[in-house]
Order: structure tokens, then C-alpha cells, then sequence
């Protein structure tokens, strides 16, 4: 089978502007067909050759921004808008490609709109960018085709992927006060032991006598941090590398997983956002026509918790058995019984769509309130913590200074 080639075009499309670009062909005669067919007419096609040197571009493993979640809402979005105005695929891809924000993202409708143009069928040449789109994404537009209805699958995936980024964001908002605070205040202990107490400890030196046990152990901790400080960056650089490589593996997250639905206080939050997310993406999948077995694989796989998935098998292989959803999704604890009552009634009822969305914006709710009592509680825990360890510090440094004034009266 013949290589494809690249190659570089330049033509003017139905308006008259002028556009260029990169196809990949086996002849420039197929590129040539494919530029009409998108109603451009060519001027010049010639063979790219490959970029070298400073016209290469560079990823560095680990620091290449890769497809956000909002890009995606977004893209998802207009669309649907397209789809619906009558647009054909093809015109709408070249749009997204020229008009998204994302360069990752549109480095890959790039390639979808190529595989597209060849007759391949849309939800075929996602599935190829798994990095890029989501499995709930793929097998949703591939319902939407199949059933044409595209339009409305996408616009079902783009509230998805709205309410997504909203939950998201209302965690990190709630986050982002204690994590700074705690951050400055590792730096400021840091800065007192490294900078700080040597200058007293000097002073203290030049004075002569015992100094107190609590400004012994300040001492000792700031002589350790010539080494603490070295070592620890090397194994947090270690441990992160290691973090990013294997924390997406079956044997971390079999067990990591679940502890972190047992952890105190956070542990109901993550409960609440797996049930949140898995409500939202199931109403979503049975909406867009895909198989109950097949949404089940699929929302399980993009729960984020192995223990959800894991559950979320288990489940499936009852409804495989005959059994409804609800059945065996009672015996895992992680799903609320109000969770497995309402599927119930949605089964019983006919409405299970409907009853996973109420699931849904109910949960949402529940982590906007706990995300804002976890805020509440935690500012005043801090400042405690930052008082007491700041003021032991300071306690510790003065008290050397008042013995010796003790001993002048």
C-alpha cells in the first residue's frame, strides 16, 4: 500500500479569499479533487517537505498543554449550531479547525476533517484521538449518527461538558484559598528557618549559657534543612514523575481509589462528585440511544473512580443476567440509597433519563454546598494552624532573650 504524502496548497474558496494549507494524499490529483469538493479552487499544489530545525515544533514530554474540557464544550457547541443551520460536516470541521482557540484542538479537527473529506465517518476518526476526545464523546456522536439526530447528540455532549466544567470549577474555587495559604506558609517556616535563625542563633552564641530546649530544637531544625531542602525537592520531582506515570494504572488506582471515598471530610465530596458525574454522563448516554450495557462500560470508564467502575461491571453483568439497574446497584454502598430509589422508580416508571438529570442537578448542588462549608471550615483551621506554628517559632527564638533578661534583674 502506498505512502500518503503531505502536501501545500494555496487557492481562493467561494468568497474569493485567499486560503492555504497541509493535505495528506497519496497524488496531488486526489488533493486536487478534495480542494474542489470543499469548493476551493486550487492555484498550486506542491509535495511539503518535512519540517526541520527551528521550523519543527517542540513538546516536551509532560509540559504540552493538551485538549481542555471547555475546549471541547465549546467545540461541541458550535457544532451543533452548524449541524442544525445545514452545514455540511465538512464545512463545519474546516471552521472549527481555522476559528478554535485550542492549537492542540485544532491540530486534531485538522486530521478528523482529512479522514472526514476521505469518507470516513466522523465518530471513526474521533475514536482515533482518544487523548483528545472523550469515550462518552466518541459514542455519543457515533449514536447521533447512526440515528441522525447528530445535532442534538451534540448538543447533549456540550451541556455535558458545560455542567462538567462548572463542577470542576467550583471545586477549584473553593480550593484555591486553602492551598495558597498553606503553600505560604510552608515557605515563610522555611525562609524563618533557613534565614532567621541562624542570625540568632549567632547572637545567641555570643551571649554564651544553655539555650532552652524549644530554640535547641529550632536550631537543629534549621542546621537540617541543608539537606532537608535538596533531598525533598529531588524526591518530590521523583514522586511526581513517578505520580504521572503510573497514577492512570489499574494497580494504583485499585488502591488509591477507594481510600479516597473514605478519607474524613473529603471523602464525601468525592462520593458526591462521582455520583454527580456518573448521573449526568448515564441520563446523557441512554439520551443519545447508546445500549444500557454499552452506556454502563462507558460511564464507568469516565467515572475517574476505580471503584465506580468497578461497581458499574458488576452492575452490568446483572442487567446482562436480566436484572434491572437498580437491583444490583444496591449492593455498593458508594451509590446513596436515594440514588438507587430514584433509578427504581425511573425504571419502574419509564422515565430513567429524566431521574438520572434530577440525580444529577441534586448531586451538583450537594457539592456546591459542601465545597462552600468545606471553605468555611477550613480558613479558620488555618489560621490557627499558621498562628501556632508561626508564634512557636517566635516564642522559641525570644526565649533565650528572656532568661537573659531574668538573670540582669
Amino acid at each position: 500500500m502506498a505512502a500518503t504524502l503531505v502536501f501545500a496548497y494555496t487557492g481562493h474558496d467561494a468568497a474569493g479569499k485567499s486560503v492555504k494549507g497541509r493535505v495528506d494524499a497519496l497524488t496531488s490529483g486526489q488533493v486536487a479533487a478534495r480542494l474542489n469538493a470543499q469548493g476551493i479552487a486550487p492555484l498550486s499544489i506542491v509535495e511539503a517537505a518535512p519540517a526541520t530545525g527551528m521550523r519543527r515544533s517542540i513538546n516536551i514530554p509532560g509540559f504540552s498543554r493538551g485538549v481542555r474540557l471547555k475546549d471541547l464544550a465549546i467545540l461541541s457547541r458550535q457544532f451543533a449550531t452548524m449541524i442544525t443551520a445545514g452545514l455540511s460536516l465538512l464545512r463545519a470541521l474546516r471552521i472549527l479547525t481555522e476559528q478554535t482557540e485550542s492549537k492542540p484542538l485544532a491540530a486534531v479537527l485538522a486530521l478528523v476533517r482529512d479522514d472526514v473529506e476521505a469518507g470516513q465517518a466522523i465518530s471513526e476518526s474521533l475514536a482515533k484521538h482518544p487523548l483528545a476526545f472523550p469515550p462518552i464523546m466518541i459514542n455519543m456522536v457515533r449514536a447521533g449518527e447512526t440515528g441522525g439526530f447528530l445535532d442534538a447528540a451534540l448538543n447533549s455532549i456540550a451541556e455535558n461538558f458545560e455542567k462538567e466544567v462548572k463542577l470542576r470549577g467550583t471545586i477549584k474555587s473553593a480550593m484555591t484559598y486553602p492551598v495558597v495559604v498553606l503553600s505560604m506558609s510552608v515557605v515563610a517556616v522555611m525562609v524563618m528557618l533557613i534565614f532567621i535563625v541562624p542570625i540568632f542563633q549567632d547572637m545567641f552564641a555570643g551571649l554564651g549559657g544553655a539555650l532552652p530546649l524549644p530554640t535547641q530544637m529550632l536550631v537543629s531544625m534549621s542546621h537540617s534543612m541543608v539537606y532537608v531542602v535538596p533531598i525533598g525537592l529531588v524526591l518530590g520531582i521523583a514522586f511526581a514523575l513517578w505520580w504521572r506515570r503510573n497514577k492512570n494504572t489499574d494497580r494504583v488506582r485499585r488502591a488509591l481509589d477507594p481510600l479516597r471515598l473514605k478519607v474524613p471530610v473529603f471523602g464525601p465530596l468525592q462520593t458526591k462528585i462521582a455520583v454527580a458525574r456518573f448521573s449526568r454522563n448515564f441520563a446523557n448516554m441512554l439520551g443519545a440511544g447508546v445500549p444500557i450495557l454499552q452506556a454502563l462500560k462507558i460511564v464507568g470508564e469516565t467515572s475517574g473512580n476505580w471503584a465506580i467502575e468497578n461497581a458499574l461491571i458488576q452492575v452490568a453483568e446483572g442487567v446482562r443476567r436480566g436484572q434491572s439497574v437498580s437491583e444490583p446497584l444496591q449492593e455498593f454502598p458508594i451509590f446513596p440509597a436515594m440514588v438507587t430509589q430514584m433509578i427504581a422508580v425511573g425504571e419502574d416508571a419509564g422515565t430513567l433519563e429524566l431521574m438520572l438529570d434530577k440525580i444529577a442537578d441534586f448531586y451538583d448542588q450537594e457539592v456546591h454546598t459542601a465545597t462552600e462549608q468545606l471553605t468555611a471550615m477550613i480558613e479558620p483551621l488555618l489560621i490557627a494552624f499558621l498562628g501556632v506554628v508561626i508564634g512557636g517559632m517566635v516564642i522559641a527564638l525570644y526565649l533565650p532573650i528572656f532568661s537573659i533578661a531574668s538573670m540582669i534583674k
